[in-house]
């Protein structure tokens, strides 16, 4: 039998993602990002965090209950601890309006103090396990189906904890369908184009909100290091890459996404007076990186200008870098350029 090995892709055609009780763990610590939101997708993600794969047994002020596949118990102090809400009847709320959409069914135990919940189809996506035995739930993975989350967005307005969520479900990564998922983990929206590219008013229809509160949260959310934000001139829209997501879903490491890459990825002309900056920039001697000793070309074949040979460098030895590779930054490295072929 040979072993098993994880691909590293998430393609747009898979219905389910695959969502690490760790990554939920560290968004419900994270007080950054607000939760008030109607759509009820991190509350529903949320308690999947915490559904069983297997039976097992929960001890709760001295009375033994039986917890099956896709179900868990917990205090409703737990429960309004998870939901980040004030009170406990709000938590409560929130599983009513959950059970009204059928996405989960629940019971009140214990004269008020205890919330034995069961997530439904979850057979249906995530594999149930025979045997009995205790679950953990800092540690492993349960699939979210994609339909699921895009129901679940479309009922009400998001909150910024939804957007987080939405976005992560909907990152393709490695799949040829979809143009610049091949640079980086890209959001992209399954509108059936293959395209990335998105615009404000597309997101503020998805999630219910007004587009300057789509630009807010976007803007928040990049300075919080949980995603990538390229905007494109014109009305080419913008492209979103979400950052940390090699590392949480496959383990390896995180890459660096060039804007420039991506507008070429997907034929975008970028406007003249950027690259006029850099020129200026150059020229004034602000940004250069190496000495003309340190660069060496063949004086046989034609090439392109000093400045445009700085610009490259400048460009390769920040991507390097920010992968760890810090020796361009030394000042006796030599660089040596070949021509492209004629063909």
């Amino acid at each position: 039998m040979s072993e098993y090995q994880l691909e590293i892709k998430q393609v747009v055609d898979y219905p389910r993602c695959r969502i690490y009780r760790q990554f939920i763990q560290t968004l419900m610590e994270d007080r950054s990002i607000r939760t008030g939101g109607g759509s009820g997708l991190f509350y529903y993600t949320v308690l999947c965090t915490y559904a069983n794969f297997r039976t097992s047994y929960r001890r709760i002020d001295g009375i033994s209950y039986t917890v099956y596949p896709g179900e868990w118990i917990c205090s409703i102090k737990e429960l309004t601890k998870w939901f980040r809400t004030r009170f406990q009847h709000q938590a409560v709320s929130i599983l009513e309006e959950l059970q009204k959409r059928h996405m989960i069914s629940y019971l009140i135990l214990d004269r008020g103090k205890v919330i034995k919940f069961k997530i439904r189809d979850w057979k249906k996506h995530n594999t149930v396990l025979d045997y009995n035995c205790p679950c953990q739930k800092e540690t492993g993975f349960f699939f979210m189906p994609v339909q699921a989350a895009v129901e679940l967005i479309s009922t009400d307005t998001c909150s910024e904890m939804d957007f987080v969520l939405d976005l992560w479900i909907s990152t393709i990564y490695n799949d040829g369908q979809v143009q610049g998922s091949g640079i980086g983990p890209v959001v992209y929206l399954r509108n059936g184009t293959g395209n990335p590219l998105v615009t404000y008013a597309e997101l503020a229809a998805r999630y219910g909100i007004s587009k300057s509160t789509v630009g807010r949260v976007l803007k928040k959310l990049e300075e919080l290091e949980y995603l990538s934000l390229m905007s494109f001139p014109g009305r080419s829209g913008s492209v979103i890459y979400l950052k940390n997501y090699l590392s949480t879903m496959f383990q390896v490491s995180d890459i660096m996404i060039d804007k420039e890459e991506v507008a070429m990825e997907l034929n975008i002309k970028l406007e003249i007076q950027e690259e006029k900056v850099k020129v200026e920039e150059l020229e004034k001697g602000e940004t250069e990186v190496v000495s003309g000793e340190q660069v060496i070309v063949p004086e046989s074949i034609s090439s392109v200008s000093k400045l445009n040979i700085n610009l490259m460098i400048k460009k390769l030895a920040e991507v390097l870098s920010a992968q760890g590779i810090s020796c361009f930054e030394c000042s006796k490295i030599k660089y040596k350029l070949y021509p492209l072929s004629n063909a």
